[in-house]
């Protein structure tokens, strides 16, 4: 019985780690200290300035991508929550290219391609009360965004209608 209770004790703990950094100070705390406490990120880049950017995802399913930027010295810059329609429309058709992409929002929850179309697609999810949404970044095969969509995610609309047993 004791060995349940500390078990159950110890998931509980688990399950307080914050992964929007909530508790993370610009200026105070360290790359270190985020990936202790938002989990090891999705994705790395080396910044030209000799600090890193830390991607934080929670994608496909979750609805959250977290970059923590720090400094050469691990000192913690910015910590910005990416999955943002104003984020989003910083991309530009026909200019950006898969790179540009990859910077501005972590690694995509889904990507495919569209056999007909010749175009690959990155899939990043997101909340926006009260629609779930989701942005597909299409690009051609030489790496250039060729289409952005931004639409209701109607499968999660009407997975959260029916709930789990569909009675609704």
């Amino acid at each position: 019985m004791k060995l349940f209770f500390a078990l159950a004790l110890a998931l509980g703990l688990a399950g307080c780690a914050s992964f929007d950094g909530r508790g993370l100070v610009p200026g105070k705390s360290t790359g270190s200290e985020a990936i202790a406490l938002m989990g090891e990120p999705a994705q790395r880049l080396a910044l030209a300035d000799g600090g890193s950017a830390l991607y934080f995802s929670r994608l496909p399913r979750g609805r959250a991508v977290y970059v923590v930027t720090v400094g050469s010295d691990d000192v913690m810059k910015s910590i910005e929550q990416r999955m943002d329609p104003a984020v989003f429309a910083r991309i530009v058709a026909n200019a950006w290219t898969r790179k540009e992409v990859s910077e501005l929002l972590g690694p995509p929850g889904l990507q495919g391609r569209y056999a007909r179309l010749q175009r690959d697609w990155w899939e990043y999810r997101y909340y926006q009360t009260p629609y779930y949404r989701v942005v597909t970044v299409q690009f051609s095969d030489d790496g250039v965004v060729r289409e952005v969509y931004d639409m209701r995610d109607w499968e999660e609309d009407r997975q959260s209608l029916d709930g789990p047993s569909g009675t609704h």
